[in-house]
């Protein structure tokens, strides 16, 4: 397959205490690893690269968020051996977020749809402009409206529907306003949907609401090692700019936490009225509803997180290591891209980085630690970093892959062990 468009790649490797040098006079940034991983900038410029996964021969597929000459899906791949991703193939003719490889289809998702396209024996789409619908008619409403797609082992497909909401209030993000009780968002959105992978045209009526009471999931992965569905959730945002009598910029900033869930069918895990405050280590009523920023209430009855992580960081990406490349306590250990934040303000702004946390018997085994930083430059903001980490992928030798949407560059991260 010819190249769609040309790439400008960065042929500099980026080791732990390195730094990439971009063209053009660009402002370089530096990535921080572990001792012994290095960093290779393997593709850049690809527009608004979200969730990315590798085929077994080494093939990266790219979803882009937004169109990029009417297409979606690249297929990025390594022509001359050299390590950098020198051939482009586009296709899809829409944005999104989720995609997924699976049983010989690679999955891909829109705002509304889920697609699957046929791998033949050489590994190439099959059919490329002629996908299978396989979920139809999602909800699409502008906020928290991407459908992050993961697998089971089992012929299952879950799809993250996110809230078009903040707090489920009568009037979203508008201060007095009251929360809906019940909150009507939840029988079509706020949770994850289970569809099967090989239907076709599914509605939600042939869908099941899988797990409920999430507020909004970019981030989810199929953990082979237990067989359960894991998810990191956005959680809520402004509780001082709607509760200054309750909160101020200093809490406001530290709540809530963005919470890691095991998912199980049928569970609820609170939205919009119970949030994870990690000082006080449970869930307590959101103000909309009642709380005071102490009250429990009905949220002793929903479940908790199995890891709280800092609040507003904005996790984009999940993945169960399960290579043999890194060293053995990274194996099974969990993954986390944070995208980063916009409303800590007056604290500093926080993520912008990938964060690693180990794993035994599928529960945290141990407190999480930032294993790439530095994609943000000098300037942690949406507007000001360089690049902001979306998507994470294991390639088929057992290095990690992330994505960035700001700079639409690809890392490869490797192990040198020295």
């Amino acid at each position: 397959m010819k190249s769609f468009f040309s790439l400008l790649l960065l042929v500099t490797v980026l080791t732990a205490c390195g730094s990439d040098s971009s063209r053009n006079g660009t402002a370089a940034v530096q990535l921080q690893l572990p001792p012994g991983f290095t960093a290779t900038l393997v593709a850049e410029k690809l527009g608004d690269a979200r969730h990315i996964v590798v085929h077994t021969n080494g093939d990266v597929y790219v979803k882009l968020e937004s169109l990029r000459d009417g297409k979606g899906i690249l297929r990025l791949r390594d022509t001359n051996k050299d390590g950098m991703l020198d051939d482009v193939f586009a296709f899809g003719n829409y944005g999104g977020t989720g995609i997924a490889i699976k049983d010989g289809y690679l999955y891909a998702s829109s705002n509304q749809e889920v697609f699957r396209y046929k791998f033949n024996e050489k590994q190439e789409i099959i059919n490329p402009d002629q996908p299978e619908v396989i979920v139809t008619g999602l909800v699409d409403r502008r906020q928290h409206n991407s459908k992050s797609i993961t697998l089971d082992n089992a012929g299952n497909l879950y799809v993250n529907i996110g809230a078009p909401s903040n707090a489920c209030q009568e009037q979203d993000r508008t201060k007095g306003s009251p929360g809906q009780d019940p909150c009507p968002i939840l029988e079509t959105a706020g949770g994850i949907w289970q569809f099967k992978a090989n239907g076709k045209q599914q509605s939600y009526a042939e869908g099941v609401r899988y797990a409920t009471g999430l507020r909004n999931v970019v981030g989810l992965d199929w953990n082979n090692s237990n067989n359960t569905l894991y998810v990191m959730q956005h959680g809520r945002d402004q509780l001082n700019s709607l509760h200054p009598s309750l909160y101020n910029d200093s809490t406001s900033a530290d709540l809530p936490a963005e919470e890691f869930f095991r998912v199980e069918k049928g569970m609820n895990f609170g939205w919009p009225y119970c949030y994870y405050d990690p000082f006080q280590q449970q869930k307590v009523l959101a103000p909309e509803y009642g709380g005071d920023g102490k009250k429990v209430d009905r949220c002793s009855g929903f479940e908790k997180p199995i890891y709280a992580f800092p609040a507003h960081w904005g996790p984009n990406a999940l993945l169960f290591y399960t290579g043999n490349h890194f060293p053995e306590n990274y194996r099974n250990g969990a993954f986390i891209a944070f995208h980063g934040s916009w409303n800590r303000a007056p604290l500093e702004q926080g993520g912008y980085n990938v964060v690693f946390v180990p794993m035994k018997d599928g529960l945290p085994s141990g407190n999480y630690e930032i294993f790439a930083d530095g994609f943000a430059g000098s300037v942690k903001t949406p507007r000001g970093a360089q690049h902001r980490p979306c998507g994470l992928a294991m390639g088929p030798d057992g290095s990690l892959y992330i994505s960035d949407d700001k700079g639409g560059g690809i890392w490869k991260i490797t192990y040198t062990g020295k």
